[in-house]
C-alpha cells in the first residue's frame, strides 16, 4: 500500500503547535492508514521533553516567544532542533507488525532512504552518519560529503505507539510508528545555529552547535557547481522530489 499524502486540513488541530498536527497523523495511521505530510513550521525551535530538567527552560521560552521565536516541546527524543523558513519536515506514519526493538533501525533506514533518493535525483548525494558538533546529533542524520569532513543536511526522529485493539494481530505486537524528518533546503546554518546557540546559552545547557558542521541543499548544490535556484523554486523542486521517493519507497513492515 503506498502512501498517501495529506494536506494540513485533515490533521489541523486549534492550537498553534505544529507539532500537535504532526501528532495526529498518528490518528490517521490507527484508522489503517499510510499517510505522509510534508510541511514547515513557522520560526520557532523545538526541544524534546527532557529539557523540563533545566530550570530556567520556562523563562528562555517565555523570552523567545517575545521575541517572534516560540520554543515547542516534542515527544520524541534527541535535541534542539531549529525550524522556520527554508526546512522542510517530512512526516511518515503507519502501522508495523513488530515492536520499536526489532524495527527502529529500519524505520531510520527507510527514512533516510527516501530522502536520499529525492536528494541524488537533484544532484546531491548524502549518506547516513553521526555528525559531532550539529544540532540533535544521531546516528542516522542525513549527510553529505565525505565521512571525514562531513556536513548535516537532514536530521531524523521517530516516536512509537502501541496499536488500537481493532488493528491488533493476534501476538498483540501491531505499533503505529510516527518517522520525522528535517531538511535544510535553503535555511542559512549560521542563522539556524546562533538561535540554537542562544536558546542553549539561555537555559545553561553548556551545548554548542558548529554551524561549519551543518549544510542546506543550496550550499551542497553550489559546492557542486549545480545551477543556482532561488529559494522558493529549489523548496519546489525538493517537495516534488520527496513526493516522488516517498510513493516509489515501501516502509518497513
Amino acid at each position: 500500500m503506498p502512501f498517501e499524502f495529506v494536506d494540513a486540513t485533515e490533521v489541523a488541530q486549534p492550537d498553534a503547535d505544529p507539532l500537535q498536527d504532526e501528532l495526529a497523523l498518528l490518528e490517521l495511521a490507527a484508522q489503517g492508514r499510510q499517510v505522509a505530510q510534508l510541511w514547515e513550521a513557522p520560526l520557532s525551535l523545538v526541544v524534546p521533553r527532557t529539557y523540563l530538567r533545566h530550570a530556567g527552560l520556562e523563562t528562555a521560552r517565555a523570552e523567545f516567544a517575545r521575541q517572534g521565536c516560540p520554543v515547542f516541546l516534542r515527544m520524541s527524543g534527541g535535541g534542539l532542533v531549529p525550524q522556520g523558513p527554508g526546512i522542510l519536515n517530512l512526516s511518515l506514519a503507519y502501522a508495523v507488525g513488530r515492536p520499536p526493538g526489532a524495527l527502529s533501525d529500519a524505520v531510520y533506514l527507510h527514512l533516510c532512504e527516501v530522502i536520499g533518493k529525492a536528494l541524488q535525483s537533484l544532484g546531491v548525494d548524502t549518506h547516513w552518519q553521526a555528525v559531532a558538533g550539529s544540532f540533535c546529533d544521531g546516528r542516522y542524520n542525513l549527510a553529505w560529503g565525505p565521512p571525514d569532513a562531513a556536513r548535516k543536511i537532514a536530521g531524523t526522529a521517530q516516536y512509537w505507539r502501541r496499536a488500537p485493539a481493532a488493528m491488533q494481530a493476534p501476538d498483540g505486537q501491531r505499533h503505529l510508528v510516527l518517522a520525522h524528518a528535517v531538511l535544510l533546503v535553503t535555511a542559512d546554518p549560521v542563522q539556524i545555529n546562533a538561535r540554537a546557540n542562544a536558546f542553549e546559552a539561555a537555559i545553561h545547557s553548556g551545548r554548542h552547535y558548529d554551524a561549519g558542521k551543518v549544510i542546506s541543499v543550496r550550499e551542497a548544490r553550489a559546492a557542486q557547481g549545480l545551477a543556482a535556484d532561488d529559494g522558493a523554486a529549489l523548496m519546489t523542486q525538493v517537495s516534488a522530489a520527496l513526493r516522488h521517493s516517498v510513493t516509489q519507497t515501501p516502509p518497513p513492515a
